[in-house]
């Protein structure tokens, strides 16, 4: 082969072996589907072997409030089970603004929910509301979205603090779907956004949850701080303590009796 010929075959080449080592280096990229993420997601978090041996969660912690009417701070116990009972016991000191103690005792027994409110009542919990708490199921509904019936869809990253995410488009068979962020690094669920129709609040606002602070429980890694806001309010809340498989009344999520 003659030296031009060599020469003209090189600067031909080049550009396409670049362009192809380019593309080579994108494929682990581009690869990811929202299954493989959330898979990932599940291996990070302690895996499903590990997930799938929970029976129940009782976390105990701190709350604080950020208001119209300024800064309210209180206790939050929250009761999980399998498959999908949730209890969540919020207890708030209102005495700087004339409110004593404001007691929200918000149950879900898998089918129906109800809250014992000190402050706005007491209520059924309907619409969006009640059809995301059916959406959910215990310790993750990760484990069994496919069999739910929910479907997944990859949008495109985006920053949460400065950190890159994954966005994925949760859409259950009925009920608000939700955007679910996962860390591009580590895999964590770090943020989920749910629009949801809250007549108590004059209609459908975003409800923004941000999770942080993940720590090691029994094998599981679960965020130690929470922080839930919405255009009324900003919730931050910090677990302190946390205990699996605890034996947990099943009346316990239900409406009490009248």
């Amino acid at each position: 082969m003659s030296s031009v010929r060599f020469m003209t075959m090189t600067r031909t080449l080049r550009p396409v072996i670049a362009t192809l080592a380019l593309m080579l280096w994108a494929v682990p990229t581009f690869a990811q589907t929202a299954d493989e993420i959330i898979e990932k997601h599940l291996a990070a978090t302690g895996g499903r072997a590990a997930l799938g041996k929970v029976t129940s969660r009782i976390s105990n912690g701190t709350i604080s409030l950020t208001t119209p009417v300024g800064e309210l701070k209180g206790t939050i116990d929250l009761f999980q089970k399998k498959p999908n009972k949730t209890r969540t016991l919020v207890k708030i000191d209102a005495t700087a603004i004339g409110g004593g103690q404001i007691t929200s005792d918000q149950r879900f027994d898998g089918t129906s929910g109800y809250v014992i409110d000190s402050f706005n009542g007491n209520r059924e919990i309907t619409g969006d509301q009640l059809e995301a708490m059916k959406s959910g199921s215990f310790p993750t509904p990760f484990l069994n979205y496919k069999e739910s019936g929910m479907t997944v869809a990859l949008g495109s990253r985006e920053k949460v603090g400065t950190r890159d995410a994954y966005v994925i488009q949760l859409t259950p068979k009925v009920g608000p779907g939700v955007r679910a962020f996962f860390d591009a690094e580590n895999f964590m669920l770090v943020k989920t956004i749910i629009t949801i129709n809250v007549p108590q609040l004059g209609g459908p606002i975003d409800q923004v949850v941000e999770f942080s602070d993940f720590r090691d429980v029994d094998g599981i890694k679960l965020p130690y701080l929470t922080k839930s806001s919405n255009p009324v309010q900003t919730i931050v809340a910090t677990v302190t303590e946390v205990k699996h498989d605890t034996d947990i009344d099943d009346s316990s999520f239900s409406k009490p009796a009248q």
